[in-house]
């Protein structure tokens, strides 16, 4: 037989474009509409109606950027079943999610249905004849994005910067009837031409193109709509063919992933929430489909701003049909938050849903996040989830993760039941081309076969719509195709773990090979965030033991305070990813933050410390330090320990303690840091620390979160001094070094404090560069195979070699507090106060052996999607504690992050709370979420090694337990004896314990 196949395809396409899709829509008639430009901010719909509306016609720009305008709408329903309305307020070929969009409301304010690119039309209500009035709320967001072609500078980002000319053309506004009969065959079309597409040279293949052809044949192109029916049943015999037995098996899930922020402020998330939410329970009035969406802050902004929404969707969660899904706060990123930020974002989260629905959440959803914390598997499993999906791992630039479904170990042996969907998107649309990629992509063949796929237009929300559920009806089973199973997110997680009793294991962190910038971006977002961390957990500390003396706990306020923080640690904000304007108001909120819980510490302290003029020293951190006892308040001594002295020399300065010697030449670099007690140097032979790196930085892509390794090969020293000086100080050895480099003048100050074990070096750059990137180096003479880097409740191990590609891949990592690096007998700790990337290496010594070079990331300038970013003054502060352990580099790095404050009271308090062993490590100290009144105490080791400890208390109690994150009762794994005069605890390596004291009363002896 000829091969007109190519011919024939060419036909059905053509036939399909032109005659199907322009045919869906017929007897169009122009709505009537009205416009109010709102002047400012989004306001809400009670406002909106009461303004005056002046005339407004198809064809007219509108829509200043990050602008809104407000229509009314007026018309007539026809007397033809299955009329809606169509709006088209100038959609590009951008995605949803990434330009204009539009909410319809009732006239009693409720929402209607929302308004989106490929998904642009509004059921229609009421009988025939009657006039309707509704209001559409049209929103210029700018495609900031720029369909991803390239990542150039825009003023977009901001709205100072972004104009006042419009945006776009307003095409289109009618009731039009629909066909459904049409509709119905273009899905079937559509559904067998993309799996035509998937399919060899096969008799599957060729058949279905003859059916195909046979149903452009039985359509009569002057009467599409009186033909439709028998095209259709040209294809009804193809459509009818079973799956195969072996066929992969999809669970396909609709989803909407909604960025909290991103390419669009906080506000503007709010409305794409309400969007994509409105659109899902009007497409559940025509549909049989579950929807599953994460992040509570996203359920609570409707709650607060869409009442009438909220109580729809608690109406959908009740039926089912409405899953909330992961369990957090927001899809947080996992790498910077610290520990007890991230527990929180589960407690706040379960919370949350289960006040609000009755349902906790099993499953952790982040499949955006980038790259996952090694401490997630026991955080979660602590809060009571069971599985996890995520997606993003598929972005690897180097490897490829070798399992889709296994079972994720954490740093302390917890693991969590995992998928990674192989098709390789969280925002699918079901079309041929993903399912077979899923198919083919399946790493578990032959020992499972089931798969999830997310579908719905994400990012920017929007959601499934229903093109993509006619999709699901024609693959449930459907031969050549994997089967497709509308499901849940637990109803796949108990079918892919009954199907897959023994996955393999991933343990340890799993790194992304990507968006490596993403830990150094954005540094005052970054700052704000871990000072605020450590801000409340010292005011939920001393709150605590004032609320034991008889003050009231600010339950709300703290609350409010942690869901700002929460709020901030979204995948794109804390890893400094969004534009301007999102980081901008980030920075305003920390602020915030900082204020109130400053106002609360020193309220709460001055009832814990009583009235009276006696200085006093209150250290928040879990270790003592300045003569006061960890969680306690000591009265004020001078230090007795002789100063730290400094000497200018000829090769440059001397400083000096009991404990350390250091050298600082002419440069201001580190040429010698000796432990006095055994003259062990620290830097490496002929090299110098705290030197400073201006790199080149111009990723190959996304500017913002990544780093790419070449930038390795571009760098200059910054050697040239403007002046170093000496800073007089009657305790601590200070130096001064001052340099600048064009507009970019950066400040260092190295000091030497008494009885320090640790060299501080603060620095502070005004920085004005662009496409930079700024390292803090130290060469150290250790011979160290890895490095460890503390993350939440814990520390990870790296190899500083480059033997595979995986290590090679790694060459940027994050810690928190600290990392250490040592060799037997004798290790290196860096603290720092507020970074977060690092790169640790190796290189040859000169003499033999090899150094271990440790840099930290300080600053980068990239130009996308906020050409500002990190543009002005910053501080850091770092500390070099060389002879140092592990557990060494825990104490420094609170020390360097909790700092005591000098009160004046009455005289010394007792710890609220003391643990026996440094091992074991306080994180927080806080009432009850319940507001019982019970002290919660939260607790892990911290050297990676098995430690008991006895835990006191300076108050009485009726009973301690065990409990899970959300502070519910588990069964004891730590506690192996309770009285009130000790509780006595075992704990593994790295393991979290969370204890609840009931019915805490202060004893007379404890404080006032």
């Amino acid at each position: 037989m000829h091969d007109t196949s190519a011919l024939i395809e060419a036909r059905v396409r053509r036939f399909v474009d032109e005659r199907l899709r322009t045919n869906v829509y017929l007897d169009l008639e122009p709505l009537t509409l009205a416009r109010w430009e709102v002047p400012g901010e989004p306001v809400p719909f009670a406002e909106a109606v009461g303004q005056v509306y002046e005339p407004f016609v198809v064809g007219t720009r509108w829509g200043r950027p990050w602008g809104t305008t407000w229509l009314r709408v007026t018309g007539t329903v026809p007397g033809t079943t299955g009329a809606e309305l169509l709006f088209d307020l100038g959609f590009n070929a951008a995605e949803p999610g990434f330009q204009a969009e539009g909410t319809v409301y009732r006239l009693d304010g409720s929402i209607l249905k929302a308004v989106e690119p490929r998904n642009a039309y509004v059921p229609l209500e009421g009988d025939a004849g009657d006039t309707f009035e509704l209001y559409l709320e049209a929103a210029a967001n700018p495609d900031v994005a720029d369909g991803f072609r390239d990542f150039r500078p825009t003023p977009l980002g901001e709205l100072e910067t972004a104009g006042d000319d419009p945006l776009y053309v307003f095409r289109q506004a009618d009731i039009a009837v629909r066909d459904v009969v049409v509709w119905e065959l273009l899905q079937d079309a559509t559904v067998l031409l993309q799996l035509m597409a998937e399919l060899s040279d096969t008799p599957r293949r060729a058949e279905i193109l003859r059916a195909l052809e046979r149903m452009v044949d039985a359509a009569d192109p002057d009467d599409i709509a009186g033909t439709a029916a028998d095209a259709r049943a040209a294809l009804a015999e193809v459509l009818s063919r079973p799956a195969s037995a072996s066929a992969h098996r999809v669970h396909a899930i609709g989803h909407a992933h909604i960025d909290s922020a991103w390419l669009w402020p906080v506000r503007e998330t709010q409305r794409k929430v309400a969007r994509t939410f409105s659109n899902v329970l009007s497409l559940q009035d025509e549909s049989d489909f579950i929807f599953a969406a994460s992040s509570a802050q996203q359920y609570a902004w409707m709650k607060q701003f869409q009442p009438e929404l909220f109580s729809r969707m608690r109406d959908a969660v009740a039926s089912g049909r409405f899953v909330p899904a992961g369990g957090m706060w927001v899809e947080s990123d996992t790498n910077l938050p610290g520990g007890e930020a991230l527990a929180r974002q589960f407690v706040r989260g379960k919370r949350f849903f289960m006040d609000e629905f009755g349902v906790e959440p099993l499953d952790v959803w982040l499949p955006d996040s980038f790259g996952y914390s090694a401490a997630l598997p026991q955080i979660a499993r602590a809060a009571g989830s069971r599985w996890m999906l995520t997606q993003k791992m598929s972005w690897n630039e180097t490897n490829a993760m070798p399992h889709h479904t296994f079972l994720w170990e954490g740093l302390d042996g917890t693991r969590i039941f995992t998928h990674f969907p192989p098709v390789d998107t969280y925002s699918a649309q079901l079309t041929g081309a993903e399912l077979a990629r899923a198919e083919r992509k399946y790493a578990e063949k032959g020992v499972a076969n089931t798969s999830l796929v997310p579908f719905g237009y994400g990012d920017g929300g929007g959601g499934p719509n229903r093109e993509m559920v006619a999709a699901a009806a024609r693959l449930r089973s459907l031969e050549g195709s994997p089967t497709v199973t509308l499901s849940s997110p637990a109803q796949f997680f108990e079918t892919a773990e009954a199907e897959y009793p023994n996955p393999p294991v991933w343990s340890g962190e799993m790194y992304l090979e990507f968006h490596r910038g993403t830990y150094t971006s954005q540094a005052r977002t970054k700052r704000g965030n871990r000072r605020s961390e450590h801000a409340l957990r010292e005011a939920e500390l001393w709150a605590t033991a004032a609320a034991l003396r008889g003050a009231e706990y600010p339950y709300g306020e703290l609350d409010g305070l942690w869901e700002t923080v929460l709020l901030q640690q979204f995948h794109d904000i804390l890893p400094g990813t969004s534009i301007g304007w999102v980081h901008r108001e980030a920075e305003r909120r920390y602020a915030e933050v900082l204020a109130s819980t400053e106002r609360i510490t020193v309220q709460a302290l001055r009832a814990v410390a009583g009235e009276g003029t006696t200085e006093l020293v209150a250290n928040a951190g879990p270790y003592a330090w300045e003569g006061a006892a960890a969680m306690g308040i000591a009265v004020a001594s001078p230090i007795e320990t002789p100063p730290a002295t400094v000497a200018r020399t000829m090769g440059g300065f001397d400083l000096s303690n009991e404990h350390l010697a250091v050298h600082i030449d002419e440069s201001g670099l580190i040429t010698s840091l000796i432990v006095r007690a055994t003259g062990r140097e620290t830097i490496a032979p002929g090299e110098r620390g705290n030197l400073l790196l201006l790199h080149r930085d111009t990723p190959t892509q996304w500017d913002a979160w990544d780093i790419d390794e070449h930038y390795r090969r571009h760098v200059i020293d910054l050697t040239d001094a403007v002046s170093i000086d000496l800073v007089p100080h009657p305790t601590t050895a200070i130096v001064c070094v001052v340099r600048s480099r064009g507009a970019t003048r950066i400040t260092q100050t190295l000091s030497l404090a008494a009885d320090s074990h640790a060299l501080e070096i603060e620095t502070t750059v005004d920085w004005h560069e662009r496409q930079k990137l700024l390292k803090l180096a130290f060469p150290f003479d250790v011979h160290a195979d890895r490095a460890s880097s503390e993350i939440q409740f814990g520390h990870v191990q790296r190899p500083t070699h480059t033997n595979t590609s995986w290590d090679m891949a790694r060459f940027e990592t994050v810690a928190h507090r600290w990392v250490h690096v040592g060799e037997n007998g004798f290790g290196v700790a860096v603290a720092n106060d507020s970074t977060y990337g690092h790169d640790i290496t190796r290189a040859t010594r000169s003499g033999g052996g090899t150094i271990t070079n440790v840099r930290v990331s300080l600053l980068r300038a990239p130009l996308y999607p906020d050409p500002e970013a990190d543009q002005g003054e910053h501080t850091f502060r770092v500390s070099i504690r060389p002879d140092a352990e592990i557990a060494d580099a825990v104490r420094e790095g609170y020390r360097l992050n909790l700092p005591t404050r000098t009160v004046a009271g009455a005289g010394p308090v007792e710890s609220l709370v003391a643990v026996s062993s440094d091992a074991v490590v306080v994180e927080a100290v806080k009432l009850a979420e319940d507001r019982s009144g019970d002290v919660i105490v939260r607790l892990y080791e911290a050297h990676g090694g098995r430690a008991s400890a006895t835990l006191t208390t300076a108050f009485d109690f009726d009973s301690v337990i065990e409990t899970d994150l959300l502070e519910r009762e588990v069964d004891a794994a730590a506690v192996t004896a309770a009285a009130l005069d000790g509780t006595e605890v075992t704990l593994r390596p790295f393991q979290l314990v969370t204890l609840r004291f009931a019915n805490p009363v202060l004893r007379a002896s404890s404080g006032l």
